[in-house]
Parts: structure tokens; sequence; C-alpha cells
């Protein structure tokens, strides 16, 4: 079953003598329960296309289908609620609110949408994070390690159609960055959950299950690593 579909996707960022495009007519998509690792040199494309995928950024040309549904025939009222649900993001520097708690900020994206929280999931995420010990504490008293981890579990809370990780692991040490990889391969196995992956660490990339390279905003190989 097919979760994402992208469509001759472009972005163009200036005008005139300064136009930069960085996306340059992408086309791709990808299965649910696939992990996706989305590799390629500084300046390539790859985080363009992250936020672009995760609504975060509107494409200059192209179509974006997550679950069947146009990303950006919405407004953007409507894509705000969409990207909560339906998509999760993990970035390299965390984007956890420093005033709330381990607690707070993994469901925050429930209850924004004044939904009531699963004490048996919440307790089931932070027993697989290994946080269950830090549920009252405030990022700036956890690691750097443990920060990625809050990041992960609100990436995952809402069960979105697909999780997004933008070189997750760039902030880390190799213990920790193989701890967080661990993690979400098993999240990926466990809940099914689809995962894409932008990642400058070739080692990384080869853990997935299909790997696509981007040079100057096009995607130049596309690869299955496992079946």
């Amino acid at each position: 079953m097919e979760i994402l579909k992208v469509e001759n996707l472009s972005k163009i960022y200036g005008k005139g003598d300064i136009q930069v495009k960085a996306l340059d007519d992408v086309s791709f998509s990808v299965k649910k329960g696939e992990f996706v690792a989305i590799v390629g040199a500084s300046g390539s494309g790859k985080s363009t296309l992250l936020h672009v995928l995760g609504g975060v950024d509107r494409p200059t040309n192209g179509k974006v289908f997550i679950d069947g549904t146009d990303v950006y025939e919405m407004n953007e009222s409507k894509l705000a609620i969409f990207r909560r649900r339906q998509i999760g993001l993990i970035y390299q520097f965390y984007n956890l609110i420093p005033i709330l708690n381990v607690e707070e900020n993994i469901t925050l994206p429930l209850l924004l949408d004044e939904g009531e929280v699963d004490k048996d999931q919440l307790s089931d995420i932070l027993a697989t994070l290994n946080l269950s010990n830090r549920l009252h504490h405030l990022p700036n008293e956890l690691s750097g390690g443990q920060q990625q981890r809050v990041s992960i579990g609100r990436a995952l809370f809402n069960k979105p159609a697909l999780v997004l990780a933008d070189e997750p692991t760039g902030n880390l040490d190799s213990k920790n960055s193989k701890e967080i990889i661990d993690l979400l391969k098993y999240s990926n196995k466990q809940y099914n959950q689809t995962l894409i992956i932008i990642t400058h660490d070739h080692q990384i990339a080869l853990q997935a299950d299909r790997m696509i390279t981007l040079d100057d905003g096009h995607v130049i190989k596309d690869e299955v690593i496992r079946g």
C-alpha cells in the first residue's frame, strides 16, 4: 500500500540571477511500513525535500500525497492540523519546548488537538524510550540522547502516517547515535511506522530498506537495500 507519493516536485528560492533550484522535478513513492534513507552531499536538496514532504515548506511546483491526501491543496490552517495528526517530525536539534517536561513534550500534539492521553500508550512509549524515570524532567535536565528520545516519542505518539527524521543523530556521539537508530528501526518494525531519514552517514543509510540519492535537486539513484 502506497503511503507517500511525490509527483514532479520542484522548489525554487529567489528570483532572477540569484534564483536557486533546490528541488528539480523529483518523483517517487513510498510504501506503508517502508524505511527509506535519503542521502546526498551538502546542498543536494535533502532537507528541503524533507520539509516539503512534512508540510513545512510549500513546493514551487508538483504534488505531495500522504495516505491519499493532496497535502498542498489544503489551506494553512487545515495543513497545520493535518501535519500535527499525520506527520511525525524529528529534528537534529530536538525542538523541544523548554518549559514543558518529558510527558508534556511527548503528548503535545495530542493536547493541541484537545485529545485525551492514553496513559497505557504513554507508559509503553516511555518504557520503550527508557524515559520512565524522567517523566517530570525538563529538557535542560536531560542528556542530548535523552532529549532526542523525547522528540522521537513526540513524533510517534499520535501514530502518524509518516515519520520524517532530519539528521536525527547529527548532534550525538556514536553510542547515542546507535541507540537512536535502533529505536527508530524498532518503531518502524514494531508499529509498522513508515520512516524516512535524511542522513549523511552511509552506515545508517545501509540499514534502511531503500536508499534514495539526491544530487543538485535531482534523484540520481533509487536503490533497494533489502526486500
